[in-house]
């Protein structure tokens, strides 16, 4: 199976598969660790829901200004496995309609053909369909068809995801099959265990990424021109000071304001280039040195960030006048 496969049937049994683990998680696993920290079985079910509630929308052609907030915090409430089930559904069904490859989707790091996000959604729900086989003790097998097409596709794409920080290093493991190759390549030791399955440890659950992982993180996804992973780092409170209007820039709070006015910067700046020159972290502050370039200029500046549980809270930026 290659990318000229058919991903849509892909997708489809890539989230089935996903379900049915779903479906097979006790009571006592929805706090239990997975191999994709900082996430337990509950948060990471989460963000695969949000993954199938954000398909339909942007698959009809609607940005991700119009579909807003309405995806954010807790999709599962008091029935995890109905919002899980429901939510694949709807997914399944949005990328069953006619023609559906043809389209265009308004990602946002740009418009994207229907084909590649069908694609990510694909590796999504399988690698965390890994994640949450061994997370709860179900049965780690992956579709072999599904892992086939999506090492082909991933291929030419693991060092751009490295780079953004959407996925983590490659652990030093012996790979020896298909599945595990590519569960490598996700940054995913395939012989991970939790010692105990039920909740973690109050130490492992507060335990956030380091000061000075968060800013290299951060400076990466800029860098990757994607915006999901900068607010994949941004905490839900962070506040962003802009260089201008002089002389005091202009104040933004909140992650969907600050979204909101990054997503513009995105879509409509023209050969963006970033480069994240370096940084010096001190606790729970950092300065960091970069340049910003596009069609037809470019500017250098700094920004004074300050890290709280492993995400972006301030994030003030100046510019050389």
């Amino acid at each position: 199976m290659n990318e000229s496969g058919d991903v849509v049937a892909l997708h489809a049994r890539s989230v089935a598969h996903f379900l049915r683990l779903v479906e097979g998680a006790a009571d006592a696993d929805w706090s239990a660790a997975t191999p994709c920290p900082p996430w337990d079985v509950r948060e990471l079910v989460n963000h695969v829901v949000g993954e199938d509630r954000w398909t339909a929308p942007l698959l009809d052609g609607r940005t991700i200004e119009q579909v807003g907030d309405q995806f954010d915090g807790d999709l599962l409430g008091d029935a995890p496995l109905d919002s899980a089930h429901d939510a694949g559904r709807s997914a399944m069904a949005a990328f069953a309609e006619p023609a559906v490859l043809a389209r265009t989707v308004h990602l946002s790091f740009g418009d994207t053909p229907a084909s590649e996000y069908a694609w990510q959604l694909a590796a999504d729900h399988l690698i965390h369909a890994w994640d949450l086989a061994a997370a709860t003790g179900g049965d780690r097998r992956l579709d072999p068809d599904v892992v086939d097409g999506v090492a082909a596709w991933f291929a030419d794409r693991e060092e751009l995801y490295r780079g953004a920080g959407a996925i983590g290093p490659r652990p030093d493991v012996e790979a020896t099959s298909a599945q595990d190759r590519l569960l490598v390549a996700f940054g995913r030791d395939p012989g991970w265990t939790a010692a105990d399955r039920g909740a973690r440890p109050a130490a492992e659950a507060s335990a956030p990424a380091s000061a000075e992982d968060v800013v290299s993180r951060f400076g990466a996804a800029w860098e990757a021109w994607d915006i999901e992973a900068v607010m994949a780092l941004m905490a839900d409170d962070a506040v962003f000071e802009s260089t201008g209007p002089a002389p005091d820039g202009t104040r933004v709070e909140g992650a969907a304001a600050i979204r909101e006015l990054w997503t513009e910067m995105f879509e409509g700046t023209v050969e963006p280039r970033f480069t994240f020159e370096e940084s010096f972290v001190c606790g729970d502050r950092a300065a960091a040195r970069w340049e910003f370039s596009w069609a037809g200029g470019h500017v250098r500046g700094a920004d004074v960030i300050r890290v709280r549980d492993g995400k972006v809270t301030e994030k003030l930026s100046y510019v050389k006048g």
